[in-house]
């Protein structure tokens, strides 16, 4: 049991360091690129990072082995994800700092919690509560804009990022549900396959040309590799280990990398309210995962009596 902590919780970390550097390399390229070149470059590597990890890895195989209805679960992830990743991504394309965008995320691990509460029998106590008012007054704090009309209220990109934490709930609870009878790798391949045809499709909609800078095509390697491939695989597999609330508490973390890496890049903080609300929505979700029992639990068991 010990161990299956550890390891959910280090991927989980890993996950969580590797989605951190996708909000800032994906905000990067779409900085000098259009979203739907972006898209088709993005997932191409990702794709072909899976296929080669998957092979690597000797777990094509088990494309065989898939059942009817592992088929039809992978097929509504493909939508979920499609969903999930066109607001993701256009929130980052709206919102001009990376940070904020990150911190406004923190609805994900907050409706994951829950999710994870009400779907999966997972607990909630006081504390979890406490932490769920928390994670909500941070989100009001970071997007409101001082407007009294419920027009001017939030900043631009308040209601996409909602949206995105809202599939990528649904996607993740039919993951954690799913996951042990079907490998991450073929889950986050799948998902690869999926964005890369919608990618293709919107490519061609919107007919851009297929050169790119090559300063944007170095930041979708980068984060490519970093986001869709290291990260979604890592976040999967910590699913095998520990609970969906658990692991959402470590990705809610994510927002204080990016703040770093944000003023590094671009040179961009969020408003001082912004920054303040953030570190609420921090605290809050931390709130949820501290106020488990079980992983209370893990610091005040008792010593076993030794046998006589």
């Amino acid at each position: 049991m010990k161990s299956d902590n550890f390891r959910g919780y280090f991927f989980a970390i890993i996950g969580t360091l590797a989605f951190s550097n996708e909000y800032l390399f994906s905000k990067a390229a779409l900085n000098e690129i259009h979203l739907a070149q972006f898209g088709l470059y993005w997932f191409f590597i990702s794709t072909v990072a899976m296929l080669l990890y998957m092979m690597f890895q000797k777990k094509l195989v088990s494309v065989k082995r898939l059942t009817a209805n592992q088929w039809k679960i992978l097929g509504l992830l493909g939508v979920l994800e499609i969903l999930t990743a066109t607001f993701f991504y256009l929130s980052i394309y709206i919102i001009p700092d990376p940070a904020v965008t990150s911190f406004l995320g923190n609805m994900y691990p907050l409706m994951l919690a829950f999710g994870g509460i009400v779907i999966l029998g997972e607990r909630f106590g006081p504390m979890e509560a406490a932490g769920a008012v928390l994670a909500i007054a941070g989100t009001f704090i970071i997007s409101y804009t001082g407007e009294t009309s419920l027009k001017g209220m939030f900043i631009p990109g308040t209601g996409i990022v909602f949206i995105n934490a809202l599939f990528a709930t649904v996607a993740s609870l039919v993951v954690k549900v799913h996951v042990k009878n079907t490998d991450p790798g073929l889950m986050n391949l799948n998902r690869s396959v999926w964005l890369l045809l919608f990618s293709l499709i919107m490519f061609l909609v919107y007919r851009q040309p297929l050169l790119i800078p090559m300063h944007a095509l170095k930041n979708i390697v980068i984060g490519a590799l970093l986001g869709p491939f290291l990260a979604i695989l890592a976040i999967y597999t910590s699913f095998k280990y520990i609970e969906a609330s658990r692991s959402s508490v470590v990705q809610s973390l994510k927002g204080i990398f990016v703040l770093g890496g944000a003023w590094l890049l671009f040179g961009t903080l969020p408003l001082p309210h912004q920054l303040l609300g953030g570190f609420i929505t921090v605290a809050g979700v931390l709130f949820i995962s501290l106020g488990n029992k079980q992983f209370m639990g893990k610091w005040s068991r008792q010593p076993e009596a030794k046998p006589r």
